[in-house]
């Protein structure tokens, strides 16, 4: 290379970004690094060990000082303790220090050394010598710290001694006090001597057992005989436990006691309380905790740490006995001692229903024997879903418990004391703690989880017939829409975020509630006595609902499916409960409205545009013939909120739309029905049961035939087959043919009989049904005024009493008067059977397995008017209803005659019976060909 001129010397660059020597120096500090940590390890290790082998040696020479001193006060006071004196146990002798030094609970002597040890104490007691002079001598304030060290940990290792022991003693702990022989009964005499609540250390001996946990201890003796506790029978069983624990609970709920507070999660309500079935081998502790102060105290504890989401419970048992339900059940099972005791704290109701409304809430639904024969039923024919679905199926017995523990007695006692406020005559307050406000919350939170929770019949029965809760809560929702301001519930007791609408959770329970009372509420109660609501009270509930309904659906929609009429319970429990809730009342909003809709087309009391929407607009009606959209969901859920006039439009759209799709393919030349008019049923009957369901969607042509067998003449293009409709109907529907029947207003519903005049008059039944529907489905009217019970069964929908008066008056009028009967009903020697008279044949039929031994009492009477309803209403014509019903699907989809109820599905069917309104005919009226409009004067 040249040289340049330029003395200096290039600078050299690595190209590998960092010199060679500050790589040396970063791997040195990293050597350095390790070595250091290295170090530091193997002083950690050289310490552990030589702490592990002082530790080692300290407890082999504490274990030989235990022998040691063992084998002194053996040799003082003898293996049984027979040298021991009544100046063993004062304070002056070494005899319990000794005792607690060398104790082991696993070693027998040491066992039997306490046995006896408690068992000396308890013979100088029985001998009438004072406990306190006999370890304090003569004055105990002098000792008082010596006596009361010896005294609370004598008690805790009797505890521990039986509990570390408790598979050695099984057959003993079940042993009543009375036999003091045994020595696990001496050793829990002795515990319950040392902790008298009349003892002057009873507070500290009491206050250092629960601190060390000694109802986590007892649980687990209790645990050990579980199976033979769950089927014992109470008596006086466990005794000494029992008799324990009412002394420790007892002491910590008194308002005067100064105990350090105890840790939740190992108190009497987390251990003691979450071991099945409690109170069966402690029915005296039943009592004790029953108590108003005790149990106040308990539930309150409870409810604290659940508004603080602390889960405080043991690990459960097994997968059918959880912490939680065990716990529920016997909660449940002493609410109803407490809750009738007089003058309940209302504190308290509110604490009880917001740990039950927890505890539900975690609770799997329980079903009635008839829904877990429906779905072993439906598991039968479907093959499992995922080994992954692990359903929690709860003990048959813990399921007894809790569904006996919410009984009608509870049903009673609790709402009766939350709703003990006057929140029927003042205005509710907005303030959020507000009494009336709290009470609402607490009450309807509880109930709503019971509904989702427990079989419903038994709870809506109680709550619908034998409390004010309808009355109470409509009077809280009324005042609150008047005043327009709905109060916020609580949210540690509603279970909602406190930014829920305030008439979410009361509906929820208002309106199952109201719609089972309705079930059995009879015409004259509901027009005339205006019971349980008045006439003016249920057109603001129309209201209401109408506007809560719009509000759910579709202007802040949340159910992903709101036209599933049923819900799992399960589904919905595990959903946010906010939405969750929501969905519910849409559906129970819906089914009441529909409900009181009924009622309003039986007798009017409100205008029928009080059940429209306000925002039902052109836009809104085009989007209901769209599958999947909101408008669409809402039509099939809550259709009356839609006026009838554009239902009918709707429904003439899916007829149009359906038509279109079948009508060029349609194969109308093979639907030619020859009709002999003589024989018109017979033929029409054989010609259309031929039809297939696509034939039946096409047009029908009809040629007939008069009776000398000559065909008419004439071109059917619609006229002769609607005068072949208006003639088949007429003669199928006949009461003559004998398939139907007349009611006392000449309205037609199936014959139960049918079958003695007809050997196919099923077949019959089913043509009946496509006869009807193809008329409807070609727009033909026919005059055939059916029955409102029997419109009902299209709909696929449930009749109840206030149907009766419409089929047998004088049924109706009997079944009233028993149940308004003041005396005593079981003189009148009814039983749960009825007489079925059908062409002077009578048969008689059991209303309930057992029916015709099941007298009918003052108990049972309104369950004996609801299967009666139920018998002549539904039951009688379930056959022939069914096979309609299946004939008439062929052509009209159940979507399409949901839409209407059974007065407009009437109209459908025949059209309106108003006479023609003659001004707006002329007012609409188009002249032509010199025609005009004739003026005023001319009139």
């Amino acid at each position: 290379m040249f040289f340049s001129g330029d003395p200096t010397s290039r600078k050299r660059v690595a190209l590998g970004g960092r010199s060679s020597k500050e790589r040396d120096t970063q791997k040195l500090m990293e050597q350095t690094r390790m070595e250091r940590d290295r170090r530091l390890w193997q002083r950690k290790q050289n310490a552990s060990a030589i702490k592990i082998q002082k530790c080692f040696r300290g407890r082999k020479a504490a274990k030989a000082e235990r022998a040691k001193v063992r084998e002194q006060f053996l040799s003082r006071y003898g293996s049984y303790c027979q040298n021991a004196e009544r100046c063993c146990f004062c304070p002056d002798s070494d005899y319990f220090r000794q005792l607690f030094f060398f104790f082991n609970a696993r070693n027998a002597g040491d066992f039997t050394i306490l046995v006896e040890t408690c068992r000396g104490i308890l013979n100088l007691v029985r001998d009438n010598d004072n406990i306190v002079s006999l370890f304090a001598g003569v004055d105990y304030s002098a000792v008082l710290a010596l006596v009361d060290h010896r005294v609370k940990n004598l008690a805790y290792i009797c505890i521990l001694s039986l509990y570390q022991n408790r598979s050695h003693f099984r057959q003993q702990l079940l042993v009543p006090d009375a036999d003091s022989v045994m020595q696990a009964t001496v050793l829990l005499e002795a515990v319950a001597a040392l902790i008298d609540p009349k003892l002057p250390w009873a507070c500290k001996a009491v206050s250092y057992l629960c601190q060390k946990n000694v109802f986590a201890l007892f649980r687990e003796i209790v645990l050990a005989e579980r199976e033979n506790a769950k089927t014992s029978s109470s008596t006086g069983n466990l005794s000494g436990v029992e008799h324990i624990t009412g002394i420790l609970i007892s002491h910590s709920g008194q308002n005067s006691c100064s105990c350090p507070n105890v840790d939740p999660k190992f108190c009497f309500s987390s251990q003691m309380l979450t071991v099945p079935f409690l109170w069966k081998n402690f029915p005296s502790l039943k009592g004790v905790f029953s108590t108003q102060g005790l149990s106040q105290h308990y539930i309150h504890q409870m409810s604290l740490c659940l508004q603080n989401h602390t889960n405080l419970l043991p690990s459960d048992i097994s997968a059918e006995y959880p912490g939680y339900a065990c716990l529920l059940g016997n909660i449940l099972e002493a609410a109803g001692v407490t809750l009738s005791q007089p003058a309940c704290p209302f504190e308290m109701a509110v604490d009880l229903a917001a740990v039950s409304t927890f505890l539900l809430e975690a609770l799997p639904p329980i079903k009635s024997s008839s829904q877990k024969a429906k779905e072993d039923a439906a598991m039968i024919e479907e093959d499992a879903d995922s080994a992954d679905d692990i359903q929690i199926v709860l003990d048959k017995d813990l399921e007894r418990q809790i569904i006996t523990g919410i009984d009608s007695r509870f049903l009673l006692q609790l709402p009766c004391v939350l709703l003990q406020i006057n929140v029927l005559f003042g205005g509710i307050s907005a303030v959020g703690d507000d009494r009336s406000v709290v009470a609402i919350g607490a009450a309807c939170a509880l109930l709503h989880v019971t509904f989702n929770t427990l079989p419903l019949e038994r709870v809506m029965t109680v709550l619908a017939y034998r409390t004010e809760l309808v009355r109470v809560l409509w009077e809280f929702m009324k005042n609150c829409h008047d005043n327009k301001r709905w109060s916020s519930l609580p949210e540690h007791l509603s279970l909602l975020p406190g930014d829920s609408p305030g008439w979410l959770l009361p509906l929820a329970v208002f309106c199952p509630v109201y719609k089972h009372m309705l079930m059995i509420v009879d015409n004259e109660e509901f027009y005339e006595q205006e019971r349980p609501l008045s006439l003016r009270d249920i057109r603001s509930l129309i209201v209401i609902l109408r506007q809560a309904l719009w509000q759910l659906l579709w202007l802040n929609p949340t159910a992903p499916n709101a036209s599933a009429k049923t819900t799992s319970r399960e589904n919905t429990s595990k959903q946010n409960p906010n939405e969750s809730i929501k969905h519910r009342v849409s559906i129970v909003a819906s089914e009441l409205l529909s409900q009181l809709q009924d009622w309003n087309n039986r007798r009017e009391f409100t205008p029928p545009s009080d059940f429209h929407a306000d925002g039902v607009d052109d836009f809104f009606i085009s989007q209901a013939v769209v599958d999947g959209t909101k408008a669409n969901e809402i039509m099939k859920l809550a259709p009356f909120l839609i006026p009838f006039t554009s239902r009918v439009k709707i429904f003439n759209s899916q007829l149009v739309a359906v038509k279109q799709r079948h009508g060029p393919h349609g194969v109308f030349a093979r639907n030619r029905f020859t009709i002999r008019r003589d024989r018109i049923l017979e033929d029409a009957y054989n010609q259309m049961s031929a039809l297939s369901e696509e034939d039946l969607r096409g047009l029908i042509r009809v040629t007939f035939v008069n009776e000398l067998g000559v065909e008419e003449a004439g071109i059917d293009g619609g006229g002769i087959f609607k005068d072949f409709m208006e003639n088949i109907t007429r003669a199928a529907f006949d009461v003559q043919y004998g398939l139907f029947k007349e009611t006392v207003d000449h309205l037609l519903y199936p014959n139960p009989g049918s079958g003695l005049i007809h050997e196919q008059h099923l077949q019959f039944f089913h043509f009946l049904g496509c006869l009807l529907a193809k008329a409807m489905f070609e727009g033909v009217l026919v005059d055939i005024p059916f029955a409102t019970f029997f419109l009902s069964k299209l709909k696929q929908k449930f009749n109840y009493l206030n149907d009766l008066p419409s089929l047998d008056p004088e049924l109706y009028r009997h079944l009233i008067f028993l149940k308004h009967y003041q005396g005593d009903i079981a003189g009148l020697e009814l039983y749960f059977v009825i007489v079925n008279n059908e062409y002077g044949e009578q048969t008689e039929e059991e209303l309930l397995p057992g029916g015709r031994n099941l007298r009918v009492t003052n108990e049972n009477v309104i369950t004996f008017i609801h299967l009666v309803s139920n018998h002549r209403l539904n039951f009688q014509i379930r056959q022939q209803s069914s096979h309609f019903l299946r004939g008439f699907q062929q052509l009209i989809q159940k979507d399409w005659i949901d839409m209407f109820n059974e007065h407009e599905l009437q109209l459908l069917i025949s059209g309106s019976l108003e006479s023609l309104d003659v001004d707006d005919l002329r007012i609409h009226t188009n002249y032509a060909g010199g025609y005009h409009k004739v003026s005023n004067s001319c009139n």
